[in-house]
């Protein structure tokens, strides 16, 4: 590798140091970022950057219009109707809870492809309602991320339609080859994420943990008469999208536009103010932009700095010079990139692109191997502390990032390596 590329290798460990030890997440990606791009004399890759992911539409449609809609049910306290409405049940799952949140997730994810649009969608609703239920609000965001892995089932999702491209068959003949390897990762998703957070005992938060969310929430204690139209509004965006894209073409919309018609539904059965209530809408789009895309804004410099220094560029050319090596790239290679720069689609598309149309020279199969690192790239985001889904659930639960892939790391880890094992 190159020098600069050494170089960003210590970076990447100061700048993982820096964020576990809880630093400005926006100062830290970005001062490692335009640092990077000093360094490899390329300086304004990470102004351009910066400029290019404050413009991130799908993003800033689907993380506005979700912060906007929670502030707004909070303010009407629809919320809470909902909450009071489920309690019972929920609380009597337990530890359950967990799985069972990230069940539903995945299969809503499997309609909804982006993963920050489904955590957008699902968290708005479920994480508020866990926490409630007695789960910590790291492990209830913990337990929205990891079914956001839902999409690699989806004939939607980019990837599954470029490896099928490039294998020459039909994207759902390619999702039916790797559905069976797909299922088993969730699985251990599922028993993993449920085992960490009984080890840490995120079933059983203290009286200060819950007073601190609730003050950070706005709640104002429960809901005697609980009103059915007020604990159905959390649900309705939910409802839309996947009605929308699951059954009926004619209403299918994007995360906004569910999220302001969960809005206007909101505002007719709650019959609040509507000047207070427009004003609440937007404080919360403005917070979602600010706190939540500002992440994403900076960890967009720091993949930059990444890629100006060629790091990851060193680590495709080097998987594609050894077959055995690139054998366990497949799998190995895609994840620690896409936990390193924080997208599996930037990790996955660079393998495919150079290394999986020469399948054969390593002994497999084309699809076999670009549905391996389809897999793998995905599991890497989900563990990475900067993925923008990760930045997005993190911003839903009032918690860190780092919170969330506390609780990830193992069970994805435990994950690639059965992945390598079985299909390679």
């Amino acid at each position: 590798m190159s020098i600069t590329a050494w170089i960003a290798v210590v970076v990447v460990i100061a700048t993982i140091y820096c964020l576990i030890k809880r630093y400005e997440t926006r100062l830290v990606l970005f001062t490692a970022g335009l640092f990077l791009c000093c360094v490899s004399m390329k300086p304004m890759a990470a102004l351009d950057q910066f400029a290019k992911s404050m413009t991130t539409a799908s993003l800033i449609m689907a993380i506005c219009g979700a912060m906007g809609f929670a502030y707004v049910i909070t303010h009407t306290k629809c919320d809470r109707h909902l909450v009071s409405l489920l309690a019972a049940p929920l609380k009597s799952l337990g530890i359950f809870l967990i799985p069972a949140a990230t069940a539903v997730t995945f299969f809503v994810n499997i309609a909804i492809p982006s993963a920050a649009g489904c955590a957008a969608a699902v968290g708005a609703t479920f994480i508020p309602v866990m926490i409630r239920a007695g789960i910590r609000p790291a492990a209830a965001g913990a337990a929205i991320l990891m079914g956001t892995y839902g999409s690699i089932l989806s004939p939607g999702m980019s990837h599954n339609n470029f490896v099928s491209k490039i294998s020459n068959m039909g994207v759902m003949d390619l999702i039916s080859l790797h559905t069976p390897f797909s299922l088993i990762m969730m699985g251990i998703g599922l028993v993993g994420i449920t085992v960490v957070c009984l080890v840490l005992r995120d079933n059983k938060p203290s009286a200060e943990e819950l007073a601190a969310y609730s003050a950070k929430a706005g709640d104002a204690g429960n809901i005697d008469s609980i009103n059915p139209l007020k604990a159905l509004a959390p649900l309705v965006p939910l409802i839309i999208l996947v009605v929308g894209n699951q059954w009926v073409p004619a209403i299918k919309m994007g995360v906004a536009q569910a999220m302001l018609l969960g809005a206007i539904y909101t505002l007719i059965v709650c019959m609040v103010n509507p000047q207070t209530f427009t004003k609440e809408f937007f404080k919360g789009m403005g917070e979602g932009y600010g706190s939540v895309m500002g992440i994403i804004i900076a960890a967009g410099v720091f993949a930059a700095g990444l890629r100006a220094a060629g790091l990851v560029d060193a680590f495709v050319t080097a998987l594609k010079a050894s077959n055995e090596l690139a054998r366990w790239g497949g799998s190995l290679g895609p994840f620690i990139l896409a936990a390193i720069t924080g997208s599996g689609d930037a990790a996955t598309f660079a393998f495919n692109e150079a290394v999986t149309p020469h399948a054969a020279d390593f002994g497999m199969q084309v699809p076999n191997l670009g549905s391996l690192a389809l897999i793998s790239g995905s599991l890497g985001r989900t563990m990475s502390p900067i993925a923008g889904v990760v930045i997005v659930v993190a911003g839903l639960a009032m918690v860190q990032p780092m919170q969330l892939v506390k609780r990830t790391f193992i069970p994805m880890i435990v994950a690639v390596i059965t992945l390598a094992l079985i299909m390679v």
